[in-house]
């Protein structure tokens, strides 16, 4: 009897014993490895915007995610002007832009942010103009690229070239590289209707490698495999290499800087993800990537 007693509270204790336990693998973990408080900044922030610094963007990001990794940093293109167009609406906290905003973009952000836009150049870039490897031509002056880009000049023995037709290559008219163009280039007129619209820089570096007779446009981070032309201002001015001295020091005639667009100021996740990207590590990617550092 008293071995049956002895053996009947040796498994009630056990069984006690066992109801007084956390199951394993509670919230996913072993309950007696309590797991580490993320430390740095926590949440996600979304970036939308310019198909020129889309690259720039995700690396920034991926970088950032990697020391932070309680942030959480979506980066998307779509063209300048869907990043501003989702800024205005709400729909994006960085806006990224390959040129600066307008006015009219600026009193949009207002109606739902008035301390809003913040503009923060984060890179420097300048606008090449593409052609094949096999073309003679070197150089072309800003009124020779407008005479292009309206229609006016079709072929290439016209500027110094051989006798060919120019096929003319553009962005779509949501791009910043199209609307800077448009503006510092052709002086706010339209494009050719001859032009053949694509949907972003690589597409137009593409399309030139495989065209002999091609022109078109986009930052220089992209031309590879194609050749930059030098840029004068004018028929007499001298023709400039868009080198990363000349676009530093604004010598190439299109130089511009590159734009991150906040509805107000800066804080938390985005403000610590600007502040990489603005870092000497985040400025090293940025040459990295084939664009030039903010100074």
């Amino acid at each position: 009897m008293r071995t049956l007693f002895a053996s009947l509270f040796t498994l009630a204790l056990i069984a006690l014993a066992s109801g007084c336990r956390r199951p394993s693998g509670a919230h996913g973990e072993d309950a007696g490895t309590p797991s580490l408080p993320v430390k740095g900044p926590q949440g996600t922030v979304t970036v939308k915007g310019s198909d020129t610094m889309v690259i720039l963007g995700q690396r920034w990001a991926e970088q950032y995610m990697k020391e932070h990794p309680g942030a959480k940093i979506q980066v998307t293109g779509g063209g300048s002007g869907t990043g501003i167009a989702s800024l205005i609406n709400g729909t994006t906290d960085i806006a990224m832009s390959s040129r600066p905003i307008k006015d009219t973009e600026k009193q949009q952000v207002r109606q739902r942010h008035p301390e809003g836009p913040v503009e923060i150049t984060v890179a420097k870039d300048g606008v090449t103009f593409y052609v094949h490897e096999t073309n003679p031509v070197e150089a072309l002056s800003i009124p020779q690229l407008e005479s292009i880009y309206l229609g006016d000049i079709t072929n290439w023995k016209d500027v110094g070239g051989k006798d060919a037709p120019i096929i003319v290559y553009s962005r779509e008219n949501s791009s910043g590289t199209y609307a800077f163009v448009k503006d510092e280039v052709l002086g706010g007129e339209d494009f050719t209707v001859r032009a053949l619209t694509l949907p972003g820089t690589a597409a137009v570096v593409h399309s030139i490698s495989q065209e002999k007779n091609g022109i078109g446009y986009g930052g220089a981070a992209f031309a590879k495999g194609i050749k930059e032309l030098k840029v004068s201002r004018d028929a007499q001015g001298e023709a400039i290499a868009p080198t990363e001295q000349n676009i530093q020091n604004g010598t190439y005639p299109l130089s511009r800087g590159l734009y991150f667009y906040l509805p107000g100021k800066a804080s938390g996740v985005a403000k610590s993800f600007i502040d990489y990207a603005l870092s000497p590590e985040g400025q090293q990617i940025v040459t990295q990537t084939g664009y030039f550092p903010v100074k």
